[in-house]
């Protein structure tokens, strides 16, 4: 029998003699048992702290209040976007406060705006955060004073196109990682944090927006809650044994309260919120808080496939296969 190691990783396999034999004919790799030294961890688990998964949510439901804000004005109506602008407003300064709380010092934020690296997800986030907040504020504080209403406009059309990307791009930060339930789920995160964002945004305006007002808020809600219950059964699914996180411990709790109170929330939004404030007010409240269970649910799946070797060697050893075949001994494949 033969250990084999994979440096990268600090991954073993346990390989037949066979299976040795085969490698030194210029096979890539062969069944084996792979576990990693002394079965602890391959990589390290995430440094973030608990204020992440909150700037997760509070970050999408800035971004998305601010894009429906301008959606609301460019319709004509007038009292949604006041509302939806003053949400957006409020969070400009709960988001700075969340990533600072977890950088530890505000001046290691700043640092990050010393330059632009488009390939870096944090990078581009922490400007596109800083683009944001400097309309969005500009945005509300028009709309509280009254004064210079041309500005107020021209930066609330601003916020609303810059807050799509900050409604999202903390999924592709997420994914950009190597834990191995966010990495695999790249695809799908996405649209679970886009729909997540629809669903806080509309649920947090039709809280704050007279019943008669609100309507779009409402279809926003909608939208976004089945977006984000549908794309997060559709990831998990397809994540297949790698998705095994999300049906486990505390995470399995926070998966069924992010079910029940998002359906439950766009249910009432939809029906009787269209007739009675407290429904609207109960119905939004609900799904805002499922919202925040997802984000929470995804958060503490990648601390749990983080801990447990298997969910990164399994990968590997199936993208090694996949290239054998594909790269047949003798093909001349790289």
């Amino acid at each position: 029998m033969t250990v084999a190691g994979d440096g990268r990783r600090g991954a073993t396999a346990v390989v037949s003699p066979e299976a040795a034999h085969s490698r030194g004919r210029g096979a890539m790799t062969e069944r084996g048992e792979f576990r990693s030294y002394y079965g602890r961890p391959v990589i390290k688990k995430p440094v973030w702290t608990w204020e992440i998964p909150w700037y997760l949510f509070t970050g999408g439901l800035t971004g998305a209040s601010s894009t429906l804000a301008a959606g609301a004005r460019l319709a004509g109506n007038e009292r949604l976007a006041r509302r939806a602008a003053l949400t957006a407003l409020g969070g400009t300064f709960v988001n700075p406060a969340l990533l600072v709380a977890d950088l530890g010092r505000p001046e290691r934020f700043l640092n990050m705006l010393r330059m632009l690296k488009v390939t870096s997800p944090m990078s581009v986030g922490s400007w596109i955060l800083s683009a944001h907040g400097g309309v969005a504020t500009l945005a509300g504080l028009t709309e509280l004073t009254g004064r210079a209403p041309r500005l107020g406009r021209a930066s609330e059309l601003a916020a609303g196109a810059v807050g799509t990307a900050l409604a999202t791009y903390t999924a592709l930060l997420v994914g950009d990682t190597a834990i191995p339930v966010w990495h695999e789920g790249r695809r799908e995160l996405p649209f679970v944090f886009a729909g997540g964002a629809m669903a806080s945004a509309g649920s947090a305006a039709a809280i704050v927006t007279p019943v008669a007002d609100a309507g779009p808020a409402r279809r926003l809600a909608l939208l976004g809650s089945a977006l984000e219950l549908g794309t997060a059964k559709l990831m998990e699914r397809r994540l297949g044994e790698l998705g095994e996180p999300y049906g486990e411990g505390s995470v399995r709790t926070l998966k069924r309260a992010s079910l029940t109170l998002t359906a439950a929330g766009a249910g009432l939004l939809w029906s009787a919120g269209r007739g009675s404030r407290l429904a609207a007010v109960a119905g939004g409240a609900a799904t805002l808080a499922g919202a925040a269970c997802e984000r929470w649910a995804v958060f503490r799946a990648g601390f749990a496939s983080a801990r447990d070797p298997k969910y990164t060697v399994k990968p590997q050893r199936r993208r090694l296969e996949q290239h054998a075949v594909g790269h047949p001994a003798g093909s001349g494949g790289a």
